[in-house]
């Protein structure tokens, strides 16, 4: 098998493409040839060795990916409810860059209906994100006011798709002109261009009473004005801090990390208390211990597909073995909904 491994941090040339043993499945496991892989950004913040949960879990080498759809090719002996040949999609933590992973039985899923194996590759990690955020966290209800930061991304797309069947009114926010017609037609209310026009006046102008729930990856750049533009008894919701990171380049900026990091706003209880908001933060990666909420998401998410209530998102596909630039062209901040590389089997 082949796989990209990432000896330690540092920019795209830390991608390395490998001949390795093949994996041996557990007898829990199932063995899958993938087919597509979803790219994240958590992705690239791991190849910098920024992020928390690569170093606990696993550390160096490491594989980066989240996400996969393939075609089952082997199970474990305690298996018994797959055949071989089954197109499946499936989450890890960690290791998807592989033309073949294994990975535990509860952790592959049926394909959602109306996506093929390039879209379905790009569905479970921010479908889950934007499901987590939202039902779990934020507990939406019907009639409230969101504010999606980022909104033609992976997760503000699927944010916005979700914000539509809880039938909130959604207001998405993009960062050029080229990304205002996608976020439209996924069901936004409001679409906010921050590029041609001034952010904040205009979220004030669309929700003059304040945001029932924000929904922030950026970090400091908007975490502060985010806060204020809360409702009361509004909620925030922090998943990432993109701002954080560069555009260009590959490396992070350590006196840029450092300044933002002092910038980044504190939220004490007594303020929270007296503001009469909330401040919610989580990281999917280290929520893979709880089966329940995956398997309850996901059965939620998968109905929600066989309805027809959710649309693959728009999709930039790359070989498996060019996931430099598909790293490069996600940092930019220039593209559209997922990247996704490929096999080519």
């Amino acid at each position: 098998m082949h796989k990209t491994v990432i000896h330690r941090p540092g920019s795209y040339d830390r991608l390395c493409w490998e001949t390795h043993p093949d994996p041996i499945a557990g007898p829990h496991d199932v063995i899958v040839d993938t087919v597509a892989v979803g790219v994240n950004y958590a992705d690239v913040v791991v190849r910098m060795g920024l992020y928390e949960s690569a170093k606990k879990y696993v550390g160096w080498p490491i594989t980066p990916g989240f996400e996969f759809t393939g075609r089952v090719t082997e199970v474990g002996s305690e298996v018994r409810d797959l055949e071989l040949g089954t197109e499946v999609m499936g989450v890890t933590r960690f290791g998807a860059y592989a033309t073949r992973v294994a990975v535990p039985r509860q952790h592959l899923f049926a394909l959602p209906r109306g996506f093929d194996t390039r879209q379905a590759a790009g569905f479970p990690t921010v479908f889950l994100t934007a499901y987590h955020a939202l039902f779990n966290l934020a507990h939406v209800r019907e009639g409230e006011t969101l504010l999606v930061h980022s909104a033609a991304g992976g997760v503000g797309a699927a944010l916005v798709q979700l914000a539509r069947i809880a039938r909130c009114r959604c207001i998405g926010v993009v960062g050029g002109a080229h990304k205002v017609g996608s976020v439209n037609a996924l069901g936004a209310d409001v679409v906010i261009d921050k590029s041609s026009e001034a952010l904040w006046p205009t979220v004030e102008r669309n929700a003059p009473q304040g945001c029932d729930v924000v929904l922030d990856g950026n970090g400091v750049a908007t975490l502060r004005e985010s806060y204020r533009h809360l409702a009361p008894s509004g909620r925030l919701i922090t998943y990432g801090f993109h701002s954080m990171f560069p555009k260009r380049g590959g490396k992070p900026n350590w006196l840029k990390l450092a300044r933002d990091f002092l910038m980044t706003p504190r939220f004490h209880p007594l303020q929270l208390t007296n503001d009469n908001k909330s401040v919610l933060a989580f990281n999917l990666s280290f929520l893979f211990h709880r089966q329940d909420l995956l398997d309850q998401a996901m059965t939620r998410l998968l109905r929600w597909a066989e309805d027809g209530l959710l649309k693959p998102l728009e999709m930039t596909t790359y070989p498996l073995a060019d996931a430099a630039r598909a790293h490069r062209d996600l940092e930019s901040a220039q593209t559209v909904g997922k990247l996704v590389l490929l096999t080519h089997r």
